[in-house]
């Protein structure tokens, strides 16, 4: 029989189910500086079966610890409560009995068993040849079979074995299929295969065995995982391994997010996951694992469905011109529209409707212009800045005779902050500086140096906050309330800015335009009931 006596097989592009067997608690646990907690590895795997609802989960490896072998025993008693025991697979090891009895004692019904499948790793690394390591595998899986214990078999590199040693793999392979092994798994456990080399390879294995159940196990090195998963299908194989975010050794195992959108779209396959709680397990993975997913990752990121040019704003607004079959309604998530520099008036308005804010076309010119200038200081603008922008904006009617037009703070520890500052007064340009406990002190007393000669006092400072708006981060916008007295008048001003200092420095120049404009009155609204509406 020829090496690729199976390649021109039919290609199986009708409508079938695929089986997507995680990893994440076992695989994605080997990613770098990842170890879940007994409690985490239970809640995980409940996720996973009952909430996400993937066909199987691998859970761990055999003989790791006691601590693993009694995470293991309470993620067995709670499937065996919901049936589901047959789900729930070990990975084991030939060595006869110990890695059996280890997954028996810890109430397990299924093992993965790994050998080797690459000539050069059993040369190499057993010190065997193929005869010997057959022997020992048929003595393991014999032993797991009068235990109970159901058995499928990873062929450990086996990308490169078929690659470098394809008789190898074959004889494997046919002794295997003799010992009724449950389902072959083939993993690309270096990430070295290309769509193309997995789509042919595998039609050689499925139309060499027909009879066997063919898993996949594909990892990320060329950023191929998605599009190798996607190959294995079209070659006939029944079931993917993946992990959720991505996580495991090196560049990681393939996106389960990723995986099952790409088998539903783009192949017509018919899967088990519940695609509404693929976000939500994804930050539940996130939180126990401490690894962030990125913000522009596939289906899960935070801005993944999230509008940024204004065009496409103004597209979706008019028509839904910028959404495709990829919606985030899929996977209860909502579409968002950035508001900064590329901001356009479609973006607003989006934004402005979710908040149910009215304003005028004047007002959303001036709000617009004050979203875009922030912007180009590089802020994180969320929704939850409009309304807080809306009311700086629209309190900013005040004649500006005096404005900022530079500034310097130095600040060190145990050291006084140092303020230099350039200001426009009324068309002169005057210079100052200052110093004080912190910048914002320092500035204080550099602006007094300014005013005090030309006649005008500061007032008293009776209360000052810094908030950020809710959904910001530390690099969100920082908007200052600051209170003055002034006597038995009293004047609230805010404003906002990305650096906190600055944030209390624009507030202050807000109260001296106003107090030097004549529009100082009674106490503003405070920030809770300022919204404007039109």
């Amino acid at each position: 029989m020829s090496r690729r006596s199976g390649y021109n097989k039919p290609a199986m592009n009708k409508a079938r189910h695929i089986a997507l067997m995680d990893t994440t608690l076992r695989d994605g646990e080997q990613t770098q500086g990842v170890s879940f907690s007994h409690a985490e590895k239970t809640a995980l795997a409940e996720a996973l079966l009952k909430k996400l609802k993937v066909d199987r989960i691998e859970v761990a490896s055999a003989g790791i610890s006691q601590g693993e072998k009694d995470a293991v025993a309470a993620i067995q008693a709670w499937a065996a409560s919901e049936k589901m025991q047959d789900r729930v697979e070990v990975l084991g090891f030939v060595d006869h009995k110990r890695s059996v009895d280890w997954i028996v004692d810890s109430g397990g019904r299924v093992m993965n068993l790994l050998t080797k499948g690459s000539e050069r790793h059993c040369r190499e690394q057993l010190r065997k040849s193929l005869a010997e390591h057959l022997k020992d595998i048929g003595k393991t899986a014999a032993y797991a079979a009068r235990r109970g214990v159901t058995v499928n078999v990873y062929l450990e590199d086996w990308s490169n074995g078929y690659r470098n040693s394809p008789d190898y793999v074959y004889e494997l392979v046919k002794n295997l299929c003799a010992m009724k092994v449950h389902r072959i798994m083939l993993p690309d456990t270096l990430g070295v295969l290309a769509p193309d080399e997995v789509e042919s390879s595998l039609r050689d294995m499925t139309g060499r065995f027909p009879d066997a159940a063919f898993d996949f196990h594909p990892h990320n090195d060329y950023g191929l995982a998605t599009a190798n998963a996607m190959a294995a299908v079209r070659a006939g194989v029944s079931a993917i391994h993946c992990t959720v975010n991505c996580l495991g050794e090196r560049a990681g195992n393939v996106s389960l997010a990723e995986v099952a959108v790409a088998l539903r779209d783009k192949m017509g396959m018919k899967l088990s996951v519940d695609e509404k709680n693929i976000y939500a397990v994804s930050r539940m993975v996130e939180r126990f694992s401490g690894k962030n997913v990125p913000a522009n990752a596939p289906i899960t990121g935070d801005d993944v469905f999230t509008q940024t040019s204004g065009i496409h704003a103004d597209g979706d607004r008019k028509g839904g011109l910028y959404q495709s079959e990829l919606s985030p309604r899929r996977f209860s998530r909502k579409h968002s529209y950035a508001l900064g520099k590329m901001s356009g008036k479609a973006s607003l308005l989006k934004n402005l409707d979710d908040l149910g804010i009215s304003l005028s076309a004047e007002q959303r010119a001036m709000v617009l212009a004050r979203v875009v200038e922030l912007g180009d200081s590089k802020a994180s603008i969320t929704i939850h800045d409009l309304p807080f922008i809306i009311t700086e904006v629209l309190e900013s009617k005040s004649e500006q005779r005096l404005t900022l037009v530079n500034c310097s703070i130095t600040s060190g520890l145990d050291l006084a902050s140092i303020v230099s500052i350039k200001v426009n007064l009324d068309g002169e340009m005057i210079q100052s500086s200052g110093d004080g406990n912190g910048g914002f002190d320092a500035f204080i007393a550099a602006m007094r140096k300014v005013l005090e000669p030309r006649g005008w006092a500061m007032p008293e400072l009776a209360d000052y906050r810094l908030h950020i708006p809710r959904g910001g981060r530390t690099s969100a916008l920082t908007e200052c309330i600051i209170t003055w007295k002034d006597g038995a008048r009293t004047v609230r001003t805010r404003a906002l800015h990305p650096n906190q200092v600055f944030a209390g420095i624009y507030a202050t120049l807000r109260m001296l335009n106003m107090k030097m404009s004549g529009a100082w009155t009674a106490e503003e609204k405070s920030p809770a009931t300022a919204a404007p509406m039109a």
